[in-house]
């Protein structure tokens, strides 16, 4: 039996969404941008789906832009902001946290953008933000876009979104606010969070929905220019013809999430505390990663002395316990963590990331932990 614990790489389908998925992808196969009736009925079911989606996350539906997933959402809010500051006769800079999914980090990086440091936990440093805003108001220089994620995909720390967009919007009040909701959802409600920005990227296959369809929500009355071009689809925001099966199981995977999410959420956070008292009491030196901060209730990740990372996962692998290192903490087979880096930690030689879902149990809890102690204490004995 595999206990898989890695929800935060990619959950399991709903059923929900199989059962939407392939109800259209064998009924509905017009293209949704052609005129005849079969077409029609094909747009009438991405309007119906942008409907749901608005309703689950506390937006509008013409907000909704549809993409093939979080990666490219967050690289259409990040250079579209690029291109309108330049649009607008600036050169904006992309402001993002050091410890935001590459998907951000990369293309703020690439245009010489800044980043804002976190503190030990891996939370944002609002004091940081505010200071860099202002060095750039006195030099004169205007900031595009700032991007900080809801909730760490490594570590899965919750961020003060809505108080950095307040002070964004205090010494920065023409910067575009971007959050990367990705791992968001499943767990919390989104309204709060999609009122305090301008763009919010969302991923379906972390709460149920299929790989490669998700959104970004473009708040209404902003404008943001295509980085995709080609056939005009998403009133001219992102070209290509819609991912019409995969955009109505992702609604129906999110009006799954949000009726669930009651139920679902307490019996987690339960599991995922029991799994992290087994780790901690069952590894010595075991680290729990940013347990001082508030964290999303399915994630659990523990930096670990002397134990690397690439030969753990292959223990648990062979005990059919499907884990993450989500990167290492030092360099080695696998690419060092910049958000283990930015939170200061360095002396640990592996990581590892045991994230729950809709469809965990208690069974998965307590193999995981035992599969964990065991590997632990088998890699250190060679050591």
């Amino acid at each position: 039996m595999v206990h898989y614990l890695d929800h935060a790489a990619s959950t399991p389908v709903h059923p929900a969404a199989i059962a939407a998925l392939t109800e259209t992808l064998t009924e509905s196969y017009g293209n949704p941008s052609g005129s005849h009736r079969l077409a029609r009925e094909a747009n009438l079911r991405v309007d119906a789906a942008r409907a749901t989606l608005a309703n689950v996350f506390g937006l509008t539906p013409g907000s909704i832009v549809f993409t093939s997933g979080g990666t490219e959402a967050d690289s259409l809010a990040i250079l579209g902001s690029l291109r309108r500051s330049r649009d607008a006769g600036q050169e904006g800079v992309a402001i993002c946290s050091a410890i935001e999914h590459h998907a951000v980090l990369e293309p703020v990086e690439a245009a010489g953008g800044r980043h804002i440091s976190v503190d030990g936990n891996g939370v944002l440093d609002l004091q940081h933000l505010r200071t860099v805003l202002t060095e750039l108001a006195e030099a004169e220089k205007p900031v595009a876009v700032v991007s900080v994620m809801a909730a760490n995909n490594e570590t899965g720390v919750l961020q003060p979104v809505v108080e950095a967009a307040a002070i964004v919007r205090e010494l920065a009040p023409t910067a575009l606010i971007h959050t990367d909701a990705v791992q968001f959802p499943a767990w919390h409600d989104t309204a709060d969070l999609a009122a305090a920005v301008d763009l919010m990227s969302v991923s379906g296959h972390k709460w149920g929905g299929p790989k490669g369809v998700g959104f970004l929500a473009i708040r209404d009355g902003v404008t943001l220019p295509p980085i995709q071009l080609g056939g005009g689809q998403e009133r001219g925001r992102r070209g290509g013809t819609q991912n019409v099966a995969g955009i109505v199981a992702l609604a129906a995977a999110a009006e799954a999430m949000g009726t669930e999410r009651p139920t679902v959420v307490p019996l987690v956070r339960q599991l995922r505390d029991e799994l992290v008292d087994r780790i901690l009491e069952g590894v010595p030196d075991a680290t729990l990663t940013g347990a001082s901060a508030d964290r999303l209730p399915n994630l659990a990740h523990f930096c670990l002395e002397g134990v690397e990372s690439e030969p753990l996962l292959f223990l648990l692998e062979k005990e059919d316990v499907m884990a993450s290192a989500a990167s290492s903490c030092a360099s080695g087979a696998q690419q060092a963590s910049h958000v283990l880096a930015a939170m200061g930690i360095s002396g640990a030689t592996g990581a590892v990331r045991l994230s729950l879902g809709y469809r965990s149990t208690r069974d998965d809890v307590q193999a995981g932990a035992a599969a964990v102690i065991a590997a632990c204490e088998r890699i250190r004995s060679r050591g």
